[in-house]
This record gives structure tokens, sequence and C-alpha cells, in this order.
């Protein structure tokens, strides 16, 4: 059974889902964040593809994801859409707040060249 913090969680991501959507064009950003590791990927919902994606996994140091770490994967994220031709998105922070790995991690992908 989930906790209460992650049904509030839910009941968030789900209004948040209600009111967007990514296409071809201007894909949607998802992040996710665990303990452990943070995650980022660029998906199109009209034909449910993720495009891009990038995690701190695949950043060198493998100690547990902090903001410099959300920093790098933001812009890791950034450099695959700008490579495979996508300069714009829709940010979905996934019912977490705007604060801390979250903000991170879109001032990096902001820095890498998305424009959000």
């Amino acid at each position: 059974m989930a906790s209460v913090k992650e049904q509030k969680r839910q009941r968030i991501k789900k209004s948040i889902r209600a009111k967007m959507s990514g296409n071809a064009s201007r894909p949607r950003l998802s992040v996710f964040k665990s303990n452990r590791a943070i995650y980022a990927q660029l998906i199109d919902d009209a034909k449910g593809n993720t495009l891009a994606s990038a995690s701190s996994w695949e950043i060198e140091s493998a100690k547990p994801a902090n903001t410099k770490i959300a920093t790098l994967v933001g812009k890791k994220l950034a450099e695959k859409a700008v490579a495979s031709g996508i300069s714009t998105v829709v940010f979905d922070r996934n019912g977490f707040l705007y604060h801390g790995r979250i903000k991170a991690l879109a001032d990096g992908a902001r820095e890498g060249g998305l424009k959000f």
C-alpha cells in the first residue's frame, strides 16, 4: 500500500497530466526522482514514444543524486534533445515540488539549450 505522501503525489500528478501532453514538435519532459537517482525523459504522448532519456546512473559518479548531479542530468538530456532536433519542451514535474533536485534538473536543461 502506498504511503500518504505517495498518494498525495499521485493525486497532484494526475491533476497536472490532465492539463498537459507532449507531441513530436514539443515533447513532455518528465522527471522522476528516487532516494538514490533522478531520471528524465522526453515523451511524445501522441505516439507514446520516448524520444530521449537521461539518468544520474549515466553520470560517472555513482553516489546518490544531489543537485549538482541533477543539473548534469538536465544538461545531458538537453544535449541529446538538441542533437535530435528538439528545442522546446513542456516540463512535467510529475507531482514533485519544484525545488531542490527537480529545479536543478530544469535549470540544467535550460543551460543545455532547451526552452520551456
